[in-house]
């Protein structure tokens, strides 16, 4: 290894150390290489093992991958949905003592998968429309804090699944611009073009690959994005007029704010001279809300739809158990000794990696549900969690890290009785609770 390597990071990790930077990347061995599916790039990029977890390795130049890596750190620090960054390797050199690219290493986002993974054969119009709606409103949590993309696609974004929809996260930040004064129209109006164009030869490709359901418009699909942007920019940004007696339409603001995800951390209010009228403008709008809520009441983090989902079946539970008069926080405790933690402790360790705790505990109530209407009865949590692992969770593919090809399913012991579940654990929790 030459004596001019650099590395750069916040907190260097030795095992950054014993990569083989001394051969190129496409070079080497597949001890250190993970197998894992990647989107489209301009630049080389590979997964590899470091201390236990898996990192992103792409050889770019040392300028392109110093301003990246800065550039991740930004965003981190805006609460931005991105990938992690780990670190800039420069002055590599081969055993001949010629220069090879730089590297910049990120920390592969764990239960995220690129666009093309999502879609073992056919992509359905839906789930097309899903992915399109998540880019947008990471576009306009991008472009609320003056974040200039340059190279919006479904390929420089990476996608968490958020209880029936969709989480993106920016993955490639290369191209990207902060401006601490916003974004101007035009600037905004170039990102969403380029996303629309990207996004149409994105689904052209899954086409031609024999990939996409018959009678799907890729061009309706990319355009998706241009109508779901602008819905929801206007939501956040739009200046709103009312009558002075009509006050009801400031909190009703708020709340539909609330419930699009985002909170209101300043709102501008003018009022006319003789005061018949009310002009209201949300100026500093923090996407999150329920997010932040639910890390409030019980330390969970998760993505934005499983908190809001999370947070219902809260509100359920104190219903039920007409707790609505007691601390809320102490409710939530409750709720989640009595009911979430079971669930998740229900799930066998060999099934723990086919998808989150917060989508397993959602999925367990989208499946109570269609067992329920089966049923014409109100099922139990704990009456429904069998067959939800057998029929459901144990015919998924592993999410936590995707091996390529994908994993098949993996023949184990099979549960088939609740009380099985219920005798395995030791924390002494009451499963007749589960209602």
């Amino acid at each position: 290894m030459s004596e001019a390597l650099s590395i750069t990071a916040s907190r260097v990790d030795p095992a950054l150390l014993e990569l083989p930077w001394s051969t190129p990347l496409a070079d080497w061995p597949s001890s250190h290489i993970v197998f894992l599916p990647k989107g489209i790039s301009r630049h080389l990029v590979r997964f590899a093992n470091l201390s236990g977890r898996v990192v992103a390795i792409k050889e770019t130049t040392e300028a392109m991958a110093r301003r990246e890596y800065d550039m991740l750190g930004n965003l981190d620090r805006l609460d931005v949905p991105c990938v992690n960054r780990i670190a800039v390797i420069a002055g590599r050199t081969d055993a001949s003592g010629q220069p090879l690219p730089a590297a910049l290493v990120t920390e592969h986002l764990k239960f995220s998968l690129p666009y093309r993974a999502l879609f073992t054969q056919i992509l359905r119009p839906d789930t097309a429309t899903r992915l399109v709606d998540a880019l947008a409103a990471l576009l306009v949590h991008l472009h609320n804090i003056g974040f200039f993309w340059g190279d919006v696609s479904l390929s420089n974004t990476l996608f968490r699944r958020d209880a029936g929809a969709f989480a993106a996260y920016l993955v490639d930040a290369e191209t990207g611009e902060l401006h601490e004064s916003g974004l101007t129209r035009g600037q905004r109006a170039h990102d969403l073009d380029v996303a629309r164009t990207n996004i149409a030869g994105e689904i052209m490709d899954l086409e031609a690959g024999g990939r996409l359901e018959g009678g799907v418009d890729a061009i309706s699909i990319a355009d998706g994005i241009m109508s779901s942007y602008h819905a929801l920019w206007a939501a956040l940004t739009d200046k709103e007029t009312f009558r002075a007696d009509e006050s009801w339409r400031l909190t009703e603001r708020v709340r539909r704010l609330n419930d699009l995800g985002f909170d209101i951390g300043e709102m501008s209010i003018e009022t006319k001279s003789d005061g018949t009228k009310v002009s209201i403008q949300p100026k500093v709008v923090d996407a999150g809300h329920h997010q932040r809520r639910l890390i409030r009441l019980t330390g969970l983090d998760v993505e934005e739809n499983q908190a809001r989902r999370l947070l219902n079946d809260l509100d359920e539970f104190r219903a039920r158990s007409s707790r609505f008069s007691e601390d809320e926080e102490m409710a939530a405790h409750e709720w989640i000794t009595r009911v979430f933690e079971p669930v998740v402790k229900s799930i066998p360790w060999d099934l723990r990696s086919k998808l989150e705790p917060a989508e397993v505990f959602h999925q367990v109530l989208e499946h109570r549900w269609y067992v329920s209407q089966r049923s014409g009865r109100s099922v139990p949590l704990a009456e429904v969690l069998s067959s939800y692992i057998d029929d459901v969770l144990r015919h998924r593919r592993d999410e936590a890290t995707l091996m390529s090809p994908l994993t098949e399913t993996l023949s184990l012991p099979i549960i088939t009785d609740t009380h099985a579940i219920i005798d395995e654990d030791d924390d002494g929790v009451d499963w007749r609770d589960l209602v």
